[in-house]
């Protein structure tokens, strides 16, 4: 059961109250590694795809996708270029997002998270009395298909930006329905494969960030570890301020910037649907001690109603299946994501 919301961060900071203790985050286990949040990472190395390419019957079209296989299986994440939305629209999305944070904290309390809902404006639903807090205020919001989109929750301030977010996101289900055929190509299956397990009814759900400064950024984390639930998540991160890190054979790498690309990381459900072939990333937000954060995150969600399983083209005698069937739950992610813990662990055999 829900516990009484808190301030937001960014009332914490605005009243200049000492750093509450409920956000000091102490690692959980070995998984996690032992490098400091804000210390010296090696960077990633982020493959850069051309989405377009990725469908060309071309040599250059086939080492593109040879690509897209080699990055997703090594790393689970890729940088896309030529993915069809415009650097203006990016820009536009990008600053409308800045411009919500910075008003009233009256003004966005219109589009409050209700209790036990996971749309709207505030943090995140807390669950327990010792739930470590993330150093993070967001905005959460279904985004497509359109009949699923509750508009109370969608900000009529700044002007523009429920015009704004449905031209974004309709350009995302293009990258979306694209990105799932590529994964399909990249694993010589049929291209609809994984649209059609993902389901009818699945859904875009967009999550805008802000990371405020904070004073201990050493002992602090914007997000804790953990894998995203969705087949796929994409990512607008700030130009400016870096803080994603993504883990590797126990170690933390921080994800480069490289604008106007699309980051697209590999969420649970691409890893049950695709046998393990396609790992989904353990990730983290890091905060700065100086300066704010802005990022926008979209889940591809799946259908509630379709059960998620391994493909039956990547199961063989030489490859078992490695997952039981299972189905999308926002409230068992949210339980798993407190305790440190990764829902898919549940689907495995």
């Amino acid at each position: 059961m829900e516990k009484p919301k808190l301030k937001t961060v960014q009332e914490v900071v605005a009243a200049g109250e000492k750093l509450p203790e409920r956000y000091l985050y102490t690692p959980t286990g070995d998984c996690e590694g032992d490098q400091p949040f804000n210390g010296l990472l090696p960077e990633m190395e982020i493959s850069i795809i051309d989405l377009n390419l990725l469908f060309s019957s071309s040599d250059d079209g086939r080492e593109e996708l040879s690509k897209l296989h080699s990055a997703i299986s090594t790393w689970g994440v890729v940088q896309v270029m030529n993915h069809g939305i415009s650097e203006a629209l990016l820009d536009k999305i990008h600053e409308l997002t800045k411009q919500f944070f910075v008003l009233p904290t009256k003004e966005k309390q219109k589009y409050a998270r209700e209790i036990s809902s996971f749309q709207g404006f505030g943090n995140d639903m807390i669950l327990s009395d010792d739930q470590v807090l993330d150093w993070v205020d967001r905005l959460y919001l279904i985004t497509y298909p359109e009949d699923q989109r509750q508009l109370k929750f969608w900000p009529e301030n700044p002007s523009g930006f429920r015009e704004t977010l449905h031209e974004y996101t309709m350009k995302q289900q293009l990258v979306v329905e694209k990105f799932f055929k590529a994964l399909a190509r990249s694993l010589e299956l049929e291209d609809n494969c994984f649209l059609e397990m993902h389901g009818k009814n699945a859904t875009l759900e967009t999550r805008f960030n802000i990371y405020p400064p904070c004073p201990r950024p050493d002992k602090v984390l914007g997000l804790k570890p953990h894998s995203d639930g969705s087949a796929f998540t994409l990512i607008l991160p700030d130009k400016n301020v870096e803080g994603l890190q993504f883990l590797k054979d126990g170690k933390w790498y921080k994800a480069s910037i490289l604008p106007h690309t699309i980051l697209i990381n590999v969420g649970d459900t691409m890893e049950i649907m695709s046998n393990g072939i396609y790992k989904s990333p353990v990730h983290r937000a890091v905060l700065n001690g100086e300066k704010e954060r802005i990022s926008v995150a979209t889940f591809c969600n799946a259908d509630e109603d379709k059960e998620i399983q391994p493909l039956n083209g990547l199961v063989s005698e030489a490859r078992p299946r490695l997952y039981k069937a299972v189905k999308k739950s926002e409230k068992n992610f949210f339980d798993y994501y407190q305790q440190g813990r990764r829902p898919i662990e549940d689907a495995m055999i």
